[in-house]
């Protein structure tokens, strides 16, 4: 299950040689022996080791999430923390799935917050996105405490690799935390339709916690890398993985597909959901009854009164063409062979950790840092 090799790549000589000295102290099922003792308990067990959910002597713990918050990642991820008993944990997250709002925010609309409950934590749950959860909660508006030692952000259905990172809204989350100075971590796991199965992030949890602890106490030490945050892609079986490996973002990315639907048809619970089927049969009513209204309008009334139309200066609904489309995310054939950016090593089987700055291009100064924290990190589990 753990690998002691990585193949050449173009990072530094001396970063190699860091992470294949740490790949080698874990061989001999080292990585075997992490799963399982820090397997995630059940629910019950949880809460019957949690006498104090905010004890002042504890570092706090924000995690937030794209999926949504009752997503079964952020719920595994948050009952393995409270388990622990050595976090303060509170979760911000959104109450419904905004996994590729990517970094947008909810600007001059209200966003609603309300309590959730979750066994040993403190919760809110966000009409907004991602990045309105994080900022939200670092702000001191909602919860009593200033900043959190760190933001997890995760765990996410489906990989954030190559230009996903820009679409992902669990990415966007630990971004808004390094963007208020906060050490932050975003996790997915490589989710396969009809393969993947929901125990798969319980295993999940179960290979990145002990990289979250080693973050929490070097953190409280001082010696976490300051200028990135760290991405972990966590692959398809989890507890098959060939270990840990540091990776660098690739430029890989699905191609979008808009397919055109009926403008007669809806098909009812496939192409959107029921609040958003709706909202848009409210809308058709209402633009076909301003419509009707001035249709009324030109045939009883004089020249010269104004009519009524939400359709374009000059023109009646009557008149508009509208069209309807729904997109997709097709994967292409992923032509670059680099073993060491962060699509390719998922493939592989390895857990991808690639470090993230808020430049386009990560200076060498960060990448030398995060890969020096990522092996003694990783030489201690």
């Amino acid at each position: 299950m753990t690998s002691t090799s990585v193949k050449p790549n173009l990072l530094p000589p001396g970063l190699v040689s860091n992470l294949q000295d740490v790949l080698s102290k874990r061989a001999g099922g080292e990585g075997d022996k992490t799963a399982e003792s820090t397997d995630p308990p059940s629910t019950s067990e949880a809460a019957d080791t949690v006498e104090d959910p905010n004890d002042s002597s504890k570092p706090i713990v924000l995690v937030t999430n794209g999926d949504g918050i009752e997503s079964p990642g952020l719920t595994y991820l948050v009952e393995a923390l409270v388990h622990q008993g050595l976090y303060n944990v509170h979760v911000c997250a959104p109450q419904s799935d905004k996994s590729l709002s990517g970094h947008s925010v909810t600007l001059r609309e209200t966003v609603s917050v309300s309590s959730a409950e979750i066994k040993g934590a403190t919760a809110y749950e966000v009409s907004g996105t991602p990045v309105d959860c994080v900022s939200l909660a670092l702000s001191g508006a909602l919860f009593s405490w200033s900043k959190p030692l760190l933001v997890i952000s995760g765990i996410n259905r489906g990989s954030s690799c190559g230009h996903h990172m820009l679409y992902s809204g669990v990415v966007a989350g630990a971004r808004e935390a390094l963007i208020s100075g906060i050490p932050s971590l975003s996790i997915s796991l490589n989710w396969r339709k009809d393969e993947s199965q929901e125990n798969d992030f319980k295993d999940a949890v179960a290979v990145c916690l002990p990289l979250i602890n080693a973050a929490i106490r070097d953190i409280e030490k001082g010696i976490f890398p300051k200028s990135c945050f760290l991405d972990i892609e966590i692959p398809s079986s989890p507890l098959s993985n060939k270990g840990f490996k540091l990776t660098k973002q690739s430029m890989w990315r699905s191609t979008p597909s808009w397919q055109a639907i009926s403008a007669t048809r809806y098909p009812a619970g496939h192409f959107m959901n029921s609040q958003q089927s709706l909202g848009i049969q409210l809308a058709q009513l209402g633009r076909d009854a301003s419509a009707a209204g001035a249709a009324r309008r030109v045939t009883t009334q004089r020249k010269n009164v104004e009519i009524e139309s939400t359709g374009a200066v000059g023109k009646s609904d009557f008149e508009r063409v509208k069209k309807y489309f729904r997109l997709e995310f097709v994967d292409k054939e992923k032509e670059d062979t680099d073993e060491d950016l962060d699509f390719r090593a998922l493939e592989s089987g390895f857990v991808s950790v690639t470090p993230l700055s808020l430049s386009p291009h990560l200076e060498s100064e960060t990448q030398t840092a995060a890969s020096n924290w990522i092996s003694s990190a990783l030489e201690e589990q």
